[in-house]
């Protein structure tokens, strides 16, 4: 079944806590914590205190994907604030399997993003060193934006490539993902999709996310 993490960066952030046991009771699979530093992307969002203060009241694993330079630096940080996965982009580090192993050196399971212009290339010589691969759909940085199209060929490219590697990756992408969109996706191979508006913004979340599994016409 395709797991849904729900975007906390459309959730109410004055009732952070309250919008995060609402998605655990509609049936998310992970909470998706998105971290921005001001400098990666054009946005700075929430750090390591916010999201310690979810995991204190939701049970669900954290999806923490960190847009941030130097994400080595933080790493441990987020992993002791309750990070389940630890996500961070290829595009951030000149040491990138280093920074993948550290993450799992240090108990969370390694994420590697891309955004929606870089290649699949780097992927392939670090998939020992990651449980999970986030194609970004969207230029990070907002929530609310369109898909970009050009990103459902490189999901599916993304899942050839997990598939024939033998290894028990995850496939997310991250952006855009909505009633429209989901079914696309799933086709091309995602088996995580992140959404947001689709689900705070919707007045039956659990429905929306049967909606998004497919389950539902």
């Amino acid at each position: 079944m395709t797991a849904i993490s729900a975007s906390m960066l459309a959730s109410n952030f004055a009732r952070m806590g309250e919008e995060a046991c609402r998605m655990q009771a509609a049936g998310a699979d992970f909470l998706h914590m998105d971290v921005m530093d001001g400098r990666f992307v054009p946005n700075i969002s929430f750090g390591a205190d916010v999201i310690r203060a979810v995991h204190a009241v939701c049970s669900l694993p954290l999806d923490v994907h960190l847009m941030v330079e130097d994400p080595d630096r933080y790493a441990e940080t987020f992993v002791r604030a309750g990070a389940t996965f630890l996500t961070v982009h290829a595009e951030c580090t000149p040491h990138l399997q280093r920074a993948l192993r550290h993450i799992r050196d240090l108990g969370a399971r390694p994420g590697l993003a891309l955004n929606p212009a870089t290649p699949l290339d780097a992927v392939r010589y670090v998939l020992d060193d990651i449980d999970l691969l986030l194609v970004m759909t969207v230029n990070p940085g907002f929530g609310g934006q369109k898909l970009i199209p050009a990103t459902v060929e490189k999901t599916r490219e993304a899942a050839q490539l997990l598939r024939g590697s033998g290894r028990e990756i995850r496939l997310e992408v991250d952006g855009g993902v909505a009633e429209s969109t989901a079914a696309l996706l799933r086709g091309a191979g995602a088996d995580v999709l992140v959404a947001g508006s689709a689900l705070f913004g919707a007045k039956d979340p659990a429905a929306a996310m049967a909606v998004l599994r497919g389950q539902t016409a």
